[in-house]
């Protein structure tokens, strides 16, 4: 196992191995050839980044069976999901911010997300396993009231890709079997979400295996696998909203600090 982070020291990036609040450097690619350069630093003389650079972050819509026994659904017959953009993406601790333009509800969804290793398209069950390279933590906030606001088109992007809404982090942990771990989030210090993540209609080596058959995935690619019960509003101007997985760490932010 090993927890694989991204960092900014002093205008310079990096990344390497976390262990406790120590960062081991390495050299190179994380998903490819990389080797320690003996060097370490410690974490708080850091800023922290998202732990890779998607070109696509992918969020499933139904996947949990607690949850859509609540909503009256059933399992789908394919993953369903939608595409977060690029420029909504969102490190540990930094800001989440509300749209200028917007005055609605605004949705935590503490979730598990796959982090691709390789390149891959059209695999088998075998070889999607293969080429996911960890797991993250990620909160995919939404602008509830844009989802249903014109009802002749869903707007599940719109709603989902602000600046900030696509949050992840601090780590990929490598090593790990995520279906017998939970997710927690925790908002203002109470808890919201609990739920276990073999609650899944789709585990993660099918919903890769599935999705590469529509897309080919990319190394640093995400995929959200969907949240459960628990959904709720951020109101306050001094919410802290916390995503936490055991194994992979919490994933931490403030919420509706003014749009920039």
């Amino acid at each position: 196992m090993a927890l694989w982070i991204r960092f900014d020291n002093a205008g310079s990036e990096g990344f390497g191995t976390l262990d406790g609040t120590t960062i081991t450097i390495y050299a190179g690619d994380m998903f490819g050839a990389n080797a320690t350069t003996g060097r370490t630093i410690a974490r708080d003389q850091v800023r922290v980044l998202t732990p890779c650079r998607p070109s696509k972050m992918i969020a499933l819509w139904n996947n949990f069976g607690q949850l859509a026994a609540k909503l009256g659904t059933t399992k789908p017959d394919h993953p369903l999901y939608l595409l977060k953009a690029p420029g909504s993406f969102l490190a540990d601790g930094e800001p989440i911010r509300r749209p200028a333009a917007y005055a609605g509800k605004i949705v935590y969804e503490g979730e598990l997300a796959i982090v691709i290793g390789r390149r891959v398209a059209n695999a088998s069950v075998a070889d999607a396993a293969a080429a996911i390279f960890g797991y993250t933590c990620t909160n995919d906030v939404t602008a509830a009231d844009i989802i249903n606001e014109t009802p002749t088109f869903a707007q599940w992007v719109r709603a989902k890709s602000f600046d900030t809404f696509g949050v992840f982090g601090p780590v990929i942990a490598t090593g790990i079997d995520p279906l017998a771990l939970s997710v927690r989030t925790v908002l203002n210090g109470a808890e919201r979400q609990n739920y276990p993540l073999s609650d899944m209609f789709y585990p993660p080596a099918e919903i890769v295996s599935r999705i590469s058959g529509d897309m080919t995935l990319e190394p640093g690619d995400i995929i959200c696998c969907g949240t459960s019960v628990g959904v709720g509003v951020m109101k306050d101007a001094s919410n802290r909203i916390e995503v936490s997985i055991d194994g992979i760490g919490t994933l931490s932010n403030p919420f509706d600090q003014p749009a920039g």
